[in-house]
């Protein structure tokens, strides 16, 4: 069995999948329209210099998202003009057929938050949004400014009940003690918790589970922040990846393993252009023989990382090791160090284990841990010792070293802060 090429598919004969959001009673499409990728970059500006053909671009991609029946569109205010250029076509477009969602960031005045809030609004050209994410609970201070007494949180919930959005959640790529510390935040049953949660799992990624199961306790919308592009630059893969994966592209395959799982809801696909679509569609399309196409892909990948690297999936090196990079010497973080550097040698993820590695300590909670460089001032001993009981703890030392030499380089900022 070979799955068509995207120039053989036509994904408008493709019923789209939905999925009721958690208590919210959305009805979601497995697939959001994620904002972050048609802007015209990363930095706000009027629309007046907005650049030739990127609106035209925005407008086209939105038109095509619903079409195929993706008519959740998500976006931040920290996504450059995102909200400005979505406010030029949503108003287009049936309010009543839409699911819009923003994010906007927690702040230590719940005032500056509201203000904010409002003006996304006002960007959006829209009296409401349905979901409104409290963008980045990712540390001790996001959570704190979001869900203090009084807190951004708190003034979501006045901003609900003066009719400015219906639905309140958070969108995370912090630790999982955090995630699960916001997951619990409240009483749900009374409308005090927050409705949903955007956060990061899929194939390569699943460290999150024990979130997405406290949010179903909860019965939480489950949105997934970027499986194709943070799940794996999916859309360029390495050659050894794409051969891993036949039948099927990395993308179907990572979207039935997502979709398999029916505590999640929906995916979000940051689209470029319109044809960024054809290959998700094409996922639902075989999600009835999902089991069946993934198992031995998955196999396939297991058999490749456990002969490269010693074990069958590329987290699992870490296991025993210190998850809080302030705990390791040279605030080194073990976990991410090591997870990128088993995709780089077991599936030849160089590309996209470099765009990850050198945002290690330009990122801040967004992506913790000291720069990569600080493994030539760490003491190999430390290093062992702080692995504890791992069985590859007297190994971790060359591993880190080869992270460094096969991933390091240009140091890389978050792409919001970006020129």
């Amino acid at each position: 069995m070979t799955t068509q090429t995207p120039t053989e598919f036509d994904p408008t004969t493709v019923t789209m999948m939905r999925r009721r959001f958690g208590r919210t009673g959305l009805q979601m499409p497995v697939f959001s329209c994620g904002g972050m990728r048609y802007q015209d970059g990363w930095k706000d500006k009027p629309l007046d210099e907005i650049g030739d053909g990127i609106q035209d671009n925005l407008e086209v991609t939105i038109r095509r998202a619903f079409e195929l029946g993706i008519n959740h569109i998500e976006t931040a205010r920290g996504y450059g003009p995102s909200e400005r250029q979505l406010g030029l076509v949503l108003p287009k477009l049936p309010r009543d057929q839409i699911i819009v969602q923003t994010k906007v960031g927690p702040e230590k005045d719940p005032e500056v938050f509201r203000k904010n809030v409002l003006e996304s609004l006002d960007r959006l050209q829209l009296d409401h949004v349905d979901l409104l994410g409290l963008h980045g609970i990712n540390d001790r201070q996001s959570y704190e400014y979001a869900c203090n007494p009084g807190g951004c949180f708190d003034v979501a919930q006045e901003l609900r009940r003066e009719g400015k959005l219906r639905f309140v959640g958070f969108s995370t790529h912090g630790p999982l003690d955090i995630i699960l510390k916001a997951i619990k935040h409240g009483e749900p049953e009374t409308g005090k918790g927050f409705d949903y949660v955007n956060l990061h799992w899929y194939y390569i990624f699943r460290r999150n589970w024990p979130a997405i199961e406290e949010a179903t306790r909860r019965d939480m919308g489950v949105f997934i922040i970027s499986p194709s592009d943070k799940g794996g630059m999916l859309y360029k893969p390495s050659d050894k990846l794409a051969k891993l994966c036949e039948p099927l592209h990395p993308i179907v395959f990572n979207d039935l393993f997502c979709l398999m799982q029916d505590k999640v809801h929906t995916l979000s696909l940051g689209a470029s252009r319109p044809s960024d679509f054809d290959l998700h569609m094409q996922a639902i399309s075989l999600f009835d023989r999902a089991e069946e196409l993934t198992a031995p892909v998955d196999a396939k990948l297991s058999e490749a990382m456990l002969a490269a690297t010693g074990v069958d999936h590329p987290a699992k090196m870490s296991a025993g090791m210190p998850m809080d990079h302030t705990r390791v010497p040279g605030e080194l973080n073990l976990e991410i160090m090591l997870w990128l550097r088993n995709m780089a040698v077991g599936w030849d993820m160089v590309e996209y284990g470099k765009m990850r590695f050198n945002l290690l300590g330009n990122a801040d909670a967004w992506f913790p841990g000291g720069k990569p460089a600080n493994l030539d001032e760490v003491n190999t001993t430390d290093l062992v010792k702080v692995a504890g009981d791992s069985p590859f703890a007297d190994k971790v030392p060359a591993m880190l070293r080869e992270a460094v030499d096969l991933l390091g380089g240009e140091e890389v900022k978050r792409l919001s802060e970006r020129e």
